[in-house]
């Protein structure tokens, strides 16, 4: 499976001739990122990780493309009827020909006066799972964890004790968007510190980078 780094939390994977897009949003570039793809992904209805405009946009000129999200989300593109496809925990789905589990329930807590959001992460093919904004460890072993390094629901801590509890085989960092190059260096040696007892290697991306998992 080819995976390819965006912006923030947006990830586009290539599979078998079949390219899936996980949460493009407002950071993203999502018009570019959604482009011939199969498949888009959403874990949560956040604009940082659903631009709604361009996934509408590119519904509409892609009879094709096919999303995968929450009921919340799956509500508001209603008009393209069975295109739309809502999924929760323990979903084992067929997506334009990958395996993908579904994983999670809730948002992590940013603070109590702000409702959480439904949250659902996404197990692509067995290999990469990609948490969206939560610390959901899944019931299968992950080889490649997509590990979030900076939001307002996040310190270093967790981060830190995430990445241990899941034992992945590598990670690439996401959820940075908001960070300076002094805060991408500092989150930066954070991961690193996550993974120093078992010498996982872990990495954060340029957006744009590709590699084959």
């Amino acid at each position: 499976m080819r995976f390819t780094k965006l912006g923030h939390s947006c990830v586009r994977l290539e599979k078998d001739g079949a390219v899936l897009v996980i949460d493009p949003g407002l950071w993203s570039d999502a018009p570019a990122a959604l482009a011939g793809a199969a498949a888009v992904l959403v874990t949560h209805e956040h604009p940082d990780h659903l631009d709604a405009d361009a996934i509408r946009a590119a519904l509409s000129s892609d009879p094709d493309l096919t999303l995968w999200a929450n009921q919340s989300i799956c509500a508001q593109f209603g008009e393209f009827g069975d295109r739309v496809h809502e999924v929760g925990h323990g979903d084992a789905l067929d997506v334009a020909g990958v395996s993908v589990h579904v994983y999670g329930v809730d948002h992590a807590l940013i603070y109590p006066e702000i409702p959480l959001v439904v949250n659902t992460g996404f197990l692509v093919d067995g290999e990469l799972f990609h948490p969206g904004d939560s610390f959901t460890i899944p019931e299968d072993p992950v080889s490649t964890l997509l590990v979030p390094i900076c939001a307002p629901w996040l310190k270093a801590a967790e981060m830190i004790e995430y990445f241990r509890a899941v034992e992945p085989a590598r990670g690439y960092a996401i959820h940075d968007a908001i960070l300076n190059d002094n805060g991408l260096g500092l989150f930066g040696r954070m991961l690193n510190l996550a993974a120093a007892p078992t010498g996982v290697p872990v990495a954060r991306l340029e957006p744009g980078t590709s590699l084959e998992l």
